[in-house]
């Protein structure tokens, strides 16, 4: 599977960028290349921005279609999405580490799911209300395209979260560049031949992959884009909200999270084990949502242990490619390094690992850590607050109900969570007092027509469902007197 390429999609055409230097991609779980593509430049984002904004601003192109014909776009450009879902997937475990298993379901089925989803959605929304004056006559409010979009994409679900950005603004009218993550930058190409063959207007879509510091800041910056949607570190985040406030310029960011799974004390955990390890150790650990942190009761903990540390060791590590594996390596060299070090502190601070927490004895290729428990885990220690992103969990014992969610929610993050139960009206109840944009009792599933998104240092704005639309429109009264 080498995938190499020299030039850039950009005001849908193939050219060449402004600049010698590639991206080099190689594989998490062989540490061989696979593949190159041009390394964008502040030229290739000028040029991008300006086909965007050409395409944005013409009279008659994308946002001034009508909702009907923009979403039989969408829908044209989600059959040639699944045209390439197989490929997708396997590009995208081969870059960063997901298992197939779960990259096919992700990256290679969200992506079409969410252009009909938004498809549909603008057919049946009006963009225009008119509303009874409270003082004479009426009042026409309309929604209409926001402008040019920058869309940053991570790399631990990169088509998936693409989609979260590029499927709403699509449908709202904008158009945009989309950044990729050095890290997964193969499947981006993939899109932009799918963009391509789906017949979409010049301009609409285009795709510079480069450097977060060069690229990314200079589309942040850009006087030409209108809005940005970020996903990606907290750090990264507060640069950009920073840079955005001063322009005025409208962002959404979604940021890390250090989620709490609250395991009640009439929890069945032998019938929640399967649906915790898809809410804790999802995509190796590395997901913004998955719940890190175990709450444990005081009086289950031992046994909550034992359930963890069986369930982790059990788990099938091996290359990303193989169907059968449930974790496998983490994205880089300098991810895995991190994971040990956050390993390395956890025992400094007296937490005891149950199992797990060195590189697999039988894999000397690829950047592999064994899933790995730690317990007798103290909420303020370093493992229990900071965002790990690998297969690392922490389980830390509470007294009762009340020091459960106070424990929760002793937190700089508030992205998801869980709480695990018996009783699902009672696991209702004790969600609704955790601060998070999202939670799940008994399991988690990002529901695409419902809004995620975090609180506190976990970011700012909504993406998915209705709420995911609004961001990318902009509202404009027009007063018409009686």
């Amino acid at each position: 599977m080498w995938c190499f390429y020299d030039k850039l999609f950009i005001g849908g055409e193939w050219v060449r960028p402004a600049s010698q230097e590639t991206i080099r991609v190689v594989s998490a779980s062989t540490e061989e290349v696979i593949g190159s593509v041009p390394k964008g430049v502040a030229a290739d984002a000028d040029a991008a921005v300006a086909a965007a904004r050409r395409a944005f601003d013409d009279p008659t192109g994308w946002s001034t279609w009508p909702p009907e014909r923009r979403a039989d776009a969408l829908v044209r450009l989600a059959e040639y999405i699944d045209k390439y879902s197989a490929s997708t997937a396997i590009r995208v475990s081969s870059q960063n580490g997901m298992p197939v298993s779960i990259g096919k379901l992700t990256e290679g089925v969200m992506p079409a799911t969410l252009l009909r989803y938004y498809a549909g959605l603008i057919r049946d929304t009006p963009v225009e209300e008119h509303r009874p004056s409270l003082v004479s006559g009426t009042t026409a409010v309309r929604r209409e395209p926001l402008g040019v979009v920058a869309a940053i994409v991570p790399w631990n679900f990169p088509q998936s979260l693409t989609f979260f950005k590029l499927a709403p603004a699509l449908a709202a009218g904008c158009t945009v560049i989309i950044k990729p993550s050095s890290e997964t930058v193969l499947d981006a190409f993939l899109l932009a031949d799918a963009v391509e063959e789906a017949g979409l207007p010049p301009g609409v879509v285009n795709v510079v992959p480069g450097d977060g510091r060069t690229v990314g800041t200079h589309l942040v910056q850009h006087a030409g884009v209108d809005k940005v949607a970020f996903t990606g570190s907290t750090d990264a985040g507060r640069t950009i909200a920073e840079q955005c406030g001063r322009l005025l310029k409208p962002v959404t960011l979604e940021l890390g999270g250090k989620s709490a799974g609250i395991i009640l004390d009439d929890v069945d955990l032998h019938r929640s084990m399967r649906s915790m390890f898809s809410s804790t150790l999802l995509n190796n650990g590395q997901t913004c949502f998955i719940s890190t942190r175990i709450l444990a009761p005081e009086s289950r903990y031992d046994e909550v242990v034992d359930a963890f540390t069986a369930m982790a060791a059990r788990l099938r590590v091996g290359d990303a490619l193989d169907p059968r594996t449930q974790i496998g390596p983490v994205a880089t060299a300098r991810q895995r390094h991190s994971i040990e070090a956050h390993i390395a502190q956890g025992k400094t601070e007296g937490a005891r690992i149950t199992t797990g927490g060195q590189r697999p004895q039988d894999l000397d290729r690829g950047w592999f850590i064994e899933p790995t428990i730690f317990a007798d885990v103290d909420n303020q220690a370093t493992i229990a607050q900071e965002e790990i992103f690998g297969p690392v969990l922490t389980i830390i014992r509470y007294r009762d109900e009340d020091d459960a969610v106070r424990i929760a929610n002793d937190s700089v993050y508030g992205l998801g969570g869980t709480v695990w139960t018996a009783d699902p009206e009672h696991g209702l109840a004790v969600a609704r007092r955790v601060h998070a944009g999202a939670i799940g009792v008994n399991g988690f599933t990002l529901d695409h027509g419902a809004p995620f998104g975090g609180v506190k240092s976990s970011g700012l704005g909504r993406e998915l469902g209705p709420e995911g639309l609004y961001p990318y429109q902009q509202i404009k009264s027009v007063y018409l007197p009686a």
